[in-house]
């Protein structure tokens, strides 16, 4: 099963999601959850059946807690077209679950080490989703590097470090 999760809006960019899931249950057979809420739920409930995933996808709407989702899924995705520091990106790590991003402004590509730690992928472009999608449901990272990863953004690290730059400078 592959996870999305966020508010249902265009800066989430989930139609690239579907497209790109498309292409992935076209030749591997799986499912796609998403979790959260918002303003273009019918447009994306239309766009899947367009799509003809419809029976394959599931809009679960806003669930206070992700993390039995990220601890089960195959793969999480961000289809960002922007962020601000993608949080369900670390959190899904946290859980030990690979993850496949775009490569939008700003956060995943810090988090990622550049594609080290998970694809990063062109905003927008669902052959390449799809085709890093495939990749990490074949070539699954160990749990613990991912896990290990997502501490470094850890609160506790974060403020160390903000406390380092406010009183070391």
């Amino acid at each position: 099963m592959l996870l999305g999760v966020g508010r249902l809006v265009r800066q989430k960019d989930f139609p690239t999601l579907l497209k790109a899931f498309a292409r992935v249950r076209a030749v591997r057979p799986t499912h796609l959850l998403i979790l959260g809420e918002g303003r273009e739920r019918t447009k994306l409930e239309m766009l899947a059946q367009s799509l003809g995933v419809a029976d394959a996808v599931a809009l679960l709407g806003f669930t206070p807690n992700p993390f039995p989702y990220m601890v089960r899924a195959a793969a999480f995705v961000l289809s960002s077209a922007w962020e601000g520091s993608p949080g369900a990106l670390i959190e899904a790590m946290a859980c030990g679950c690979p993850v496949v991003s775009t490569n939008c402004p700003s956060g995943p590509a810090e988090i990622l080490d550049n594609g080290l730690y998970g694809p990063l992928v062109p905003v927008g472009d669902s052959d390449a989703l799809a085709q890093a999608m495939l990749t990490v449901l074949t070539q699954r990272p160990p749990p613990e590097r991912l896990q290990d990863r997502a501490a470094a953004f850890s609160v506790g690290r974060v403020a160390n470090r903000y406390l380092k730059v406010l009183f070391n400078s």
